[in-house]
């Protein structure tokens, strides 16, 4: 199908996009959306859909606070695909049936209101069942599914994939999601796009892993819609407080703007951050009272820069090459190796200063981990050795032993480090009063973000949020629980050998 739009109807259509897209003309030419006022009008895309228009890619994860339009615009930009390229399918994927039907009802709104003869011509529709509409003589398709259906896209090839509202979906949202993303091929598109809702699950880790899995992330604040604004009572308007006159000027926030902020935090209270996002780091929050103070750990993440180097497809990330005559040490939280379970991970720390210089993370078997950790060893001065040896532990300590490692860590005769009923504690309460007393220590922002999600559980121990992970944290533990160790050591020596002196 050719249609025409020329460039005066477009820029009245949508007039501050500078330079949209051809599929843009076509969004705001062609397609009619209803307003929050109840109207039907053309879809003029808004400061959210025109800056993911500007910035996606074929792989795009958006964290966003509610009612932005960005479910309405990838509806309106699959439509367009679909109507446009012969052979397409298009697959959303809603978290509930309430939701599948309000998205069906937005795109059949778009082929409902497009000009009668093309409707009749081109794409007039055969619908197959509920939630699909079918273009035959395009040979193309439209489907709205749920993620109930864990096996919505067995059988399929999709082209264009929208998981809307990932973090709601049922059963942790895992099976479906690996069900509907394995249908696409590599020149589909896919959009995973979700608010947050807690600081674990499988939307969480998507987007903490969206370097390693090549997908851009996408951000978008909820004073991006200025609508909010207009919802103020006016009134008498309080003084800022630092922090919304740092907010205020960061994001060029207007009074009215600061208002509705602070009416949604005093009628939501704790749930303002998740609903009404202001950054991708506080919105995800974890459930139960976090063990690291969350001021210093959101302060660090502000502040902290990126690796000098990446290794290893991004498993190795270093922040400080080692320096000649510097000890180190190297913590490390060992795993069985499988894709599905806990990662492993080795923090280094210079030994003097506790500052953290590199990190390995990743799923490795213990005969690879101790390769990694022995060749990382070398690197950094013959590092001290520090495994736990709890459970694959002793695995990893066989490989290291097999493998020469020339300083491992023991504790009297065995080798690395227990992690106990009566250590663990300890351990925790001093890497958590590290980070208040030298929180520049830490550059990983794996780490830091493992820091946010590590609570105190109903039974007065200590661990990840249910979905999270706390290898990070424990590797680092292990590196400073070790530190300590060997300067208590060192200490008694330097007291021993005085006494020796004096006597």
């Amino acid at each position: 199908m050719d249609v025409l739009v020329s460039r005066p109807e477009c820029e009245r259509l949508q007039p501050h996009l500078v330079s949209p897209t051809l599929r843009d003309w076509l969004i705001g030419a062609l397609l009619k959306i209803r307003t929050k006022n109840n109207q039907l009008a053309p879809l003029v895309l808004n400061a959210a859909q025109t800056e993911y228009s500007r910035a996606c890619t074929r792989r795009n994860i958006v964290l966003k606070a509610r009612q932005l339009g960005l479910t309405t615009y990838v509806a309106a930009r699959y439509f367009v695909q679909t109507i446009t390229r012969p052979g397409t399918l298009t697959v959303q994927v809603a978290h509930d049936q309430e939701a599948a039907e309000e998205i069906f009802r937005i795109v059949q709104r778009f082929w409902a209101n497009l000009p009668e003869v093309v409707r009749k011509g081109a794409l007039a529709t055969s619908r197959a069942n509920v939630r699909q509409i079918v273009f035959p003589r395009l040979d193309s398709q439209y489907r709205v599914a749920t993620a109930a259906d864990e096996n919505a896209g067995r059988g399929l090839t999709i082209h264009n994939l929208h998981c809307s509202e990932v973090a709601r979906w049922p059963r942790g949202g895992l099976q479906a999601l690996v069900s509907v993303r394995a249908a696409v091929p590599p020149g589909g598109e896919i959009v995973l796009e979700s608010t947050p809702n807690g600081a674990a699950g499988v939307f969480y880790d998507e987007w903490q892993r969206a370097d390693e899995t090549g997908y851009t992330r996408h951000f978008f604040p909820w004073w991006l819609d200025p609508g909010y604004a207009s919802l103020v009572i006016p009134g008498e308007f309080d003084p800022l407080t630092p922090e919304e006159q740092r907010l205020a000027e960061r994001w060029g926030l207007s009074n009215e703007q600061i208002a509705y902020r602070r009416m949604i935090r005093s009628t939501m209270r704790g749930l303002a951050v998740q609903e009404y996002a202001e950054d991708a780091i506080s919105c995800f929050r974890a459930s139960g009272e976090c063990v690291f103070e969350l001021e210093f750990v959101y302060r660090q993440l502000e502040s902290c820069g990126q690796p000098v180097q990446l290794e290893e497809n991004g498993c190795l990330a270093t922040w400080m090459p080692p320096v000649d005559g510097h000890d180190y040490i190297i913590g490390v939280d060992p795993a069985g190796g499988g894709t599905e379970g806990d990662y492993a991970c080795a923090e280094v720390i210079e030994r003097e200063t506790g500052l953290q210089c590199a990190e390995l993370h990743g799923h490795f078997s213990p005969r690879d981990l101790a390769g990694k950790v022995v060749a990382l060893a070398a690197r950094y001065n013959a590092a001290l050795v520090a495994v736990e040896r709890n459970n694959h532990g002793h695995a990893v300590l066989t490989h290291l032993k097999a493998q020469n490692c020339p300083n491992i860590y023991h504790e009297g005769t065995k080798g690395g480090w227990l992690t106990s009923a009566s250590t663990r504690p300890v351990m925790i309460e001093r890497l958590a009063a590290v980070l208040v007393e030298t929180p520049q220590v830490f550059y990983s922002t794996r780490l830091l973000n493992e820091f946010r999600t590590f609570i105190r559980h109903p039974d007065g121990s200590s661990g990840a949020a249910g979905g999270a992970h706390d290898d990070c944290v424990m590797a680092m533990a292990i590196a400073f629980a070790v530190r300590e160790a060997v300067a208590g050591s060192k200490r008694e020596q330097d007291q021993m050998e005085l006494l020796s002196v004096l006597s």
